[in-house]
C-alpha cells in the first residue's frame, strides 16, 4: 500500500508540473497541444489542450528514420559504413564515394542540398540532386544539418530492405507501439520525405520515446535490438556553430548531435527535436522520459526551457 501511495503521490506532483507548464505556455505564447511524462514501470501522465490529432512531428521523423537505418543493419540488410553509391550507384556524384549511410543520419555527410519547395514537390529525382554537388567538405569530417542527407537515407533504406521506410517500421516499431496507419508525406517519386512529414499524435510520439528508454522494450517485448537504441545517443558530432530551435544564438542543448537526436546540456539527457516544439527528451538518470507537441512559432528553445522549468525540476530522483 505504501508503494502505491507514494506512486499517487508522485502522479499527483508531475500533474501539477504539467499544469504549471499549461499556465507557463500560455503566458509565453507557446501554443502548446500536449504533453506527457513517462517513468519506467509507472502508468504515463499526460495533459492535453487541444485535441490529441495526427500532426506532423517536423524533424523528430529524422530520428524515426535513424532507428530505421539501425534496424536495418541489424536484420543485415545493410551497413552503416558502406558508402551510399552502393545501393544507388546510378545516381552517384562527383566526389561522393567517401559518403557512407552514417554519415547521412549523423549529418555530416557534407552534402548541403536543400529541399526549398514547402510542399516537396520537385522535378526529376531530388537524390540526384543531392548527390549531384561534390560534398562541401571531407564525407565524416564536419557537421551540416540538411533535410536531404535523411531524405537519401530512406532512398538507401528503399533499396536495401524493399520497402519503403515507413512499410518497414510499420511491422517492426510502429505496429508494436499501437501506431496504427501512420502517414508520411512522400516526394513526388512517392519516397517518404524522411527529414519531415511523419504524423503522430503526442500520446504516440510518447510511446517511442519510452521505448528508447527503456532500451528498445515495451510491454514486456524486446521490439527494438538495444545497439540500435544505444547508437542514438553516440560519437556525439560538434554541432555548436548550429541553430535548430531558431534563435538568434546557438542554444546550449544544441550544441552536440548523434544519430537523429540531439544531446541536452543538462541532466545527461538526450532528445529528438523538431521545430515548433515537437520534443521527446529522453533522462536516464530520471529513468523517464517527457515528450511535448506544440505550435509555437518562435524558437523551439523556448519549449525547452519551459519543459525544464516546469516538468524536469519536479520529476523525482531515481528510485
Amino acid at each position: 500500500m505504501a508503494a502505491r501511495d507514494d506512486q499517487l503521490s508522485e502522479d499527483a506532483v508531475l500533474g501539477a508540473a504539467l499544469d504549471d507548464l499549461g499556465r507557463a505556455g500560455t503566458a509565453r505564447g507557446l501554443a502548446l497541444h500536449g504533453a506527457v511524462v513517462q517513468r519506467l514501470g509507472d502508468p504515463p501522465v499526460e495533459r492535453r489542450w487541444t485535441l490529441d490529432a495526427r500532426r506532423d512531428v517536423q524533424s523528430v521523423s529524422k530520428t524515426v528514420v535513424a532507428l530505421a537505418v539501425g534496424l536495418a543493419e541489424a536484420e543485415g540488410a545493410l551497413h552503416r559504413e558502406h558508402p551510399v553509391d552502393r545501393y544507388l550507384p546510378e545516381l552517384a556524384g562527383p566526389g561522393t564515394g567517401g559518403v557512407t549511410v552514417d554519415s547521412l543520419v549523423r549529418m555530416t555527410s557534407g552534402l548541403t542540398w536543400r529541399w526549398t519547395d514547402p510542399d516537396a514537390d520537385h522535378p526529376g529525382d531530388p537524390a540526384r540532386d543531392v548527390l549531384g554537388a561534390p560534398p562541401i567538405t571531407e564525407p565524416g569530417t564536419a557537421f551540416a544539418y540538411r533535410g536531404g542527407n535523411t531524405y537519401l537515407a530512406c532512398r538507401v533504406l528503399a533499396v536495401a530492405t524493399g520497402s519503403d521506410v515507413r512499410d518497414f517500421l510499420v511491422p517492426r516499431l510502429l505496429g508494436p507501439l499501437g501506431i496504427d496507419n501512420p502517414q508520411w508525406h512522400r516526394c513526388p517519386l512517392g519516397h517518404s520525405l524522411g527529414a519531415t512529414g511523419l504524423f503522430l499524435r503526442t500520446r504516440e510520439l510518447a510511446r517511442i520515446g519510452a521505448l528508447l528508454l527503456d532500451g528498445g522494450r515495451w510491454a514486456g517485448h524486446q521490439v527494438l535490438p538495444p545497439q540500435v537504441v544505444s547508437a542514438l545517443p553516440a560519437d556525439w558530432v560538434d554541432a555548436a556553430d548550429h541553430r535548430p530551435t531558431g534563435a538568434a544564438q546557438p542554444h546550449p542543448d544544441s550544441a552536440r548531435y548523434g544519430r537523429g537526436v540531439w544531446a541536452c546540456a543538462r541532466d545527461g539527457a538526450w532528445r529528438m527535436d523538431g521545430i515548433h516544439g515537437q520534443l521527446c527528451i529522453v533522462l536516464p538518470r530520471h529513468r523517464a522520459c517527457v515528450t511535448v507537441t506544440a505550435e509555437h512559432t518562435g524558437p523551439t528553445s523556448d519549449v525547452l526551457d519551459a519543459v525544464w522549468d516546469h516538468v524536469v525540476t519536479a520529476l523525482p530522483a531515481d528510485r
